[in-house]
């Protein structure tokens, strides 16, 4: 139904900016395919005068809402035409400067490897088109940088738009310290990539607060829901400052573990100081904030934690959740 209706708008759009003269709803409707085969003679549409006209001012609603200028223009035999002149829908030519085509090339250049890769080289070549000179190299001034962000989640795209729709979503989420995934319907606000992981912050309904999911740990598909949003959308979501602090990037005290050696390098480069223990384990020193439990219990059997008292009691309960399924 979606398809349908962008592809009658796209029709009706397209007819508007097409025609010279001021086309009547009659018009119209005889002229654009999705009218003619949704009211035909024998449809089975019932009141289908009344029924075009409601679907007429709901479409012409929506183009006006989307940017186009229509005009209504009555002639001198009192008949109400339509159309949307050129020049009222007209884009200003776009000038680029050499740092800003060289700001947009980066840009586009960073989607490479995700699936928006084919609207980011469209968008480039859009770039030339708009009058960036040939010998102007977008990432001249910037050549040694080579910035990718990776996406494979599948459900980075089905989010992305919707944040943009704002739109409800409920998925299933399996929790670091969980064995099995649990249902979630969540109000998304905005994704962010934090150290090569993609993060969605949004509103959890069921919970009534603020969360942060990281999309490697969504399992199946995404779902939209249908209705708008019940909590306030926030001026600035703190993506980065909200998974910083659970992972413990804000530790204002200091944690010491036992690390089997080889392993926990996410840990390694952490610490503050290593100590070789031998018999295959180190003992390290680590910076202690909020979500430090969370986050050493994903190294598993390769941790053990020291001190202090707290920490070492907050992993242990961790785990025998895990265990228990």
């Amino acid at each position: 139904m979606a398809i349908a209706k962008a592809e009658r708008l796209m029709n009706l759009a397209l007819c508007l900016l097409g025609t010279r003269r001021p086309l009547s709803k009659r018009e119209l409707r005889d002229s654009i395919e999705a009218y003619v085969e949704a009211f035909r003679p024998g449809s089975g549409a019932v009141g289908s005068d009344d029924s075009f006209n409601r679907m007429f001012e709901r479409d012409k609603d929506d183009l006006r809402e989307l940017g186009l200028v229509i005009e209504t223009v009555e002639s001198l035999d009192g008949e109400v035409g339509y159309l949307a002149r050129r020049d009222s829908n007209r884009l200003p030519p776009i000038a680029l400067d050499a740092e800003e085509a060289a700001a947009l090339g980066l840009v586009a250049k960073v989607w490479q490897q995700a699936r928006l890769a084919g609207a980011a080289s469209g968008a480039l070549q859009k770039l030339r088109a708009a009058g960036l000179p040939e010998d102007v190299d977008p990432y001249e001034a910037h050549g040694a940088l080579e910035p990718h962000i990776p996406v494979h989640e599948a459900a980075f795209e089905p989010l992305m738009l919707a944040c943009r729709d704002r739109r409800p979503v409920a998925f299933d989420y399996r929790k670091a310290t969980a064995a099995h995934p649990e249902p979630r319907i969540v109000e998304p606000w905005a994704l962010e990539c934090w150290r090569g992981h993609w993060y969605l912050a949004g509103w959890d309904r069921d919970r009534g607060a603020e969360r942060v999911f990281r999309l490697s740990r969504i399992t199946g598909k995404v779902r939209t829901r249908s209705g708008k949003f019940t909590a306030e959308v926030p001026d600035v979501v703190t993506v980065r400052e909200t998974v910083a602090s659970w992972a413990g990037e804000t530790a204002d005290r200091s944690a010491l573990i036992r690390l089997r050696t080889g392993a926990g390098y996410p840990l390694r480069a952490k610490a503050v100081s290593v100590r070789e223990l031998g018999d295959g384990w180190d003992e390290l020193e680590i910076p202690y904030g909020h979500g430090l439990d969370a986050w050493l219990v994903e190294f598993g059997p390769d941790v053990v934690v020291l001190e202090p008292a707290e920490l070492r009691a907050d992993v242990v309960d961790r785990l025998r959740a895990v265990a228990k399924g």
